[in-house]
């Protein structure tokens, strides 16, 4: 928790190799979006912060009047892109919500607003190429993915020409518990050119094909994972290194009382792998990321956004599973 009180931790993410070394962040480090404020109230948290191992968390960033969700990553120039679906009160959502672009020194650059585009951005993933960068976006809102193509220079940040909505037609509504459900995580097969959505209130995972370039509205693209024993609510969704998805349940979808927050691996072909629970409440489970320390070891990162931490484990190379 960082020192505003924040609470319900939601998006985890590693710093890349390359950020610039007069930011706050270095590579390696992991850093965290919190939904709620010390009230616990959901879409009023308003902070990013760094894991300090052995120690209280740095506030990275802080705003005003947010809900910062599970859409969050580190580019290699040092940005932050982070998004944003705050609320009222804890229950009435402030539609459309935003992106927020922040510099390596945790100062706001931009907040990109665009009804359309950006109809509450849940999770997001990346192609990162420097100073053009694709943002894939789930918007819980409207049941859509949309991908930003942006530049990123001296003068700030831009949304360019062929932005557009890639999928639509996933279940959304909103919910007593959760706030509100639907698209959710998403993982990019940069090898395959593959985007992979996690929609919870569907209870499934779809693939969309040719994401990088798709220039139109595809629909959701094809189910490659549909498994009522082991999904509940599939939430963070994350590529692992062996080639698997990893996915958070959060319960508020087919819940199973004898499975509370689970972390399900499955294959891109839809065969269940293994599964592990972070906490013994349901709906802890949130965000979820692999990533490499600074010594370049690779790590697996959760949040528990039931008692408000973060785990962090390292993996051994040798293990494919």
């Amino acid at each position: 928790m960082p020192g505003n009180g924040d609470v319900n931790p939601y998006g985890i993410a590693f710093v890349p190799a390359g950020v610039p070394s007069w930011g706050m962040l270095k590579p390696g480090d992991v850093v965290v979006s919190n939904f709620n404020a010390q009230s616990n109230l959901q879409g009023t948290g308003t902070t990013i912060v760094k894991i300090v191992p052995n120690g209280d968390p740095i506030t990275f960033f802080q705003g005003q009047n947010l809900g910062l969700t599970t859409a969050l990553a580190v580019l290699r120039s040092g940005v932050v892109l982070v998004g944003n679906v705050p609320t009222t009160d804890g229950k009435t959502i402030v539609p459309p919500g935003s992106l927020l672009v922040i510099n390596p020194q945790g100062g706001l650059i931009k907040e990109l607003k665009d009804t359309r585009l950006l109809d509450g951005p849940w999770d997001l993933a990346v192609i990162d190429a420097g100073q053009f960068v694709k943002v894939f976006v789930s918007d819980v809102l409207n049941g859509t993915v949309a991908r930003l193509d942006l530049e990123i220079g001296d003068n700030g940040v831009s949304v360019l020409p062929g932005s557009t909505i890639i999928a639509s037609g996933y279940m959304h509504r909103s919910d007593s518990n959760a706030l509100v459900v639907g698209p959710t995580g998403l993982a990019y097969d940069a090898q395959h050119d593959v985007l992979y959505v996690a929609s919870t209130a569907d209870n499934a995972v779809f693939a969309i094909y040719g994401a990088a370039a798709r220039n139109h509205d595809g629909g959701p693209g094809r189910m490659i994972y549909q498994d009522n024993v082991h999904l509940h609510g599939p939430l963070a969704l994350a590529l692992a290194p062996n080639g698997h998805l990893v996915t958070a349940n959060g319960d508020a979808v087919n819940p199973d009382p004898k499975r509370p927050s689970e972390i399900v691996e499955f294959t891109v072909d839809g065969q269940f792998i293994a599964q592990m629970s972070v906490d013994p409440a349901p709906g802890s489970a949130f965000g979820l990321a692999f990533g490499l320390d600074s010594k370049r070891h690779l790590e697996f990162a959760t949040v528990d956004d039931a008692t408000n931490t973060a785990t962090i484990w390292k993996l051994r190379s040798d293990d494919q599973n």
